[in-house]
């Protein structure tokens, strides 16, 4: 059967789509809307993505901006930032206040962004090139996102927000690759679970945010863990929301403890996080 082709949307339509105080100028700008103000199909799925995701993490970000005066808020591998310009523009432009760290390692994006940010006059949003674990950034965030940071990079992203002391953080995770690597090595324990190559790859990718998620616990941080919806047309649409309320939780260390006494891994979250112990 022959696909029906997507339809663009006409100017009408794509107002239609945007939060209230969006502009069509931020979305022309990451290249989403065309200069007569209409859409492609994938463009539009693109900007719904975006608002579905400023939806989810406006609670966090209401209580950001209403307990401080000056936010820093971290969106780390950043890529083309079109989640963090969108954010800017719907939170920082807005409010008149607060501070945006974009984190990018590929100068090529990070120039990209500073273009699009010099462009909307976004001058409270500094792009920083280089890699997560290594840049210079304030000592304090309170809010910090890392959406679909490669690998090793969403746990860069959780151990800058820990040390920042994030108030709250929101992750989703991709490409795990380094527990199923580890794994490869384990022959102890439930080893049936990853024996297979298949099998591997998809428990180790389960088992690097189990850990994620209590390292966060055991940080101190309440997490909800959830599924991005709207993003079938990816696999890694799971999504980690953490809330700080205090700085060490036994429980959740004694849990990540048993964890790994069933399951003899490593990964360099948890050697990054007990250096700073």
């Amino acid at each position: 059967m022959k696909k029906r082709a997507r339809q663009s949307l006409d100017p009408a339509a794509v107002q239609g789509t945007l939060l209230e105080g969006q502009s069509v100028r931020t979305l022309q700008a990451l290249g989403l809307v065309t200069e007569r103000g209409g859409a492609s199909a994938d463009a539009h799925r693109k900007i719904k993505q975006i608002n579905h995701f400023l939806r989810l993490i406006a609670p966090a970000l209401e209580d950001v901006f209403a307990r401080h005066e000056q936010p820093v808020l971290f969106e780390m591998a950043a890529g083309k930032s079109y989640l963090g310009l969108a954010l800017y523009e719907h939170w920082i432009a807005r409010q008149g206040r607060g501070r945006l760290v974009a984190v990018e390692a590929r100068p090529e994006l990070a120039q990209r962004v500073r273009d699009i940010a010099d462009e909307l006059g976004f001058d409270r949003l500094e792009v920083v090139c280089g890699r997560i674990a290594e840049v210079d950034l304030p000592e304090r965030a309170h809010f910090t996102l890392a959406l679909h940071a490669c690998d090793t990079a969403t746990d860069e992203a959780l151990v800058r927000a820990v040390r920042a002391k994030s108030d709250h953080v929101a992750l989703v995770p991709c490409c795990q690759a380094e527990v199923a690597r580890l794994l490869k090595g384990v022959k102890d324990g439930p080893d049936a679970l990853w024996r297979h190559a298949w099998h591997r790859r998809e428990f180790g990718a389960h088992l690097t945010n189990v850990l994620r998620g209590l390292a966060l616990q055991a940080h101190g941080y309440q997490i909800t863990v959830t599924e991005l919806a709207g993003w079938e047309h990816s696999l890694k649409n799971e999504l980690i929301l953490g809330r700080r309320v205090g700085s060490f939780h036994a429980g959740a260390r004694a849990e990540l403890d048993a964890l790994l006494s069933t399951i003899p891994v490593r990964p360099w979250l948890l050697d990054a996080l007990a250096a700073d112990a």
